[in-house]
């Protein structure tokens, strides 16, 4: 009998791929199922609240306090379930050549009236040479969208944005630029972490998130921030093998 060889390093990924698929279906299905009952609660509650919707007596008032407590609190569980699942769920990605300039200014536009509410000015340096790249436009539209709505949350007074896009290297990198709260040293140390958040009632997942969705393009994420002065995210991402090698 021949002894068995060492997995190959492709055998390892498989493995780890079906470890993680089956782990994320499991982890799924249990917040399916959580979701349900809460529904449930949250609907009785909506009832429950109709019920004492015109308080008398402080009694009455007192329930109706705590009623608003529950579904303030379902209402957290439903959003930090709907985060979770799609934090774990295994996306069918469709990669085109794409435009990043071009993705860029379709979250931008989306973005536009947030920021002129939320008085954030939005300057872009993109680059008008930048190579095309390999995107799946629905998942990184989403990552942006998270990415820049971070960014205005972080300024609650107002500021500036810069959005540029730049070649560097066998790639290209999209920066955003914000003048917000900025975050310390241990603090940007964790944001990538799951159920990691200094926000009231934050999830925890969305820059999570976003990270698995860079690196399923082949891409990196980066971040630097100062209390103070601001944060700067930036994105590499791969230039197709022909282009590269070009």
């Amino acid at each position: 009998m021949n002894p068995s060889h060492p997995p190959t390093a492709e055998e390892v990924n498989q493995r780890l791929i079906a470890q993680y698929t089956e782990i994320a279906a499991l982890a799924g299905g249990l917040a399916h199922e959580i979701k349900n009952p809460l529904s449930t609660i949250g609907l009785n509650m909506e009832l429950l609240a109709e019920d004492f919707a015109d308080p008398q007596t402080p009694r009455e008032r007192r329930a109706a306090a705590k009623i608003a407590v529950v579904q303030q609190e379902c209402r957290r569980l439903q959003s930090l379930l709907d985060n979770f699942l799609n934090y774990t769920k295994v996306r069918t990605v469709k990669f085109e050549a794409s435009d990043l300039n071009e993705e860029v200014r379709k979250v931008l536009e989306f973005f536009e009236p947030k920021a002129a509410e939320a008085k954030v000015d939005v300057i872009c340096y993109l680059d008008p040479d930048l190579p095309s790249v390999v995107l799946d436009r629905e998942s990184f539209h989403g990552a942006l969208i998270n990415l820049v709505l971070n960014a205005q949350q972080a300024m609650p007074d107002g500021g500036q944005l810069v959005v540029r896009t730049k070649t560097a290297g066998s790639g290209v990198v999209l920066e955003l630029i914000d003048t917000g709260v900025g975050m310390d040293a241990n603090t940007a140390a964790h944001i990538f972490e799951a159920f990691y958040s200094t926000k009231p009632g934050g999830s925890g997942l969305g820059l999570p998130t976003v990270r698995k969705i860079v690196e399923a393009h082949g891409g990196l994420i980066y971040v630097q921030s100062e209390p103070g002065r601001g944060t700067r995210f930036a994105i590499e991402l791969p230039l197709p093998a022909r282009l590269a090698a070009e």
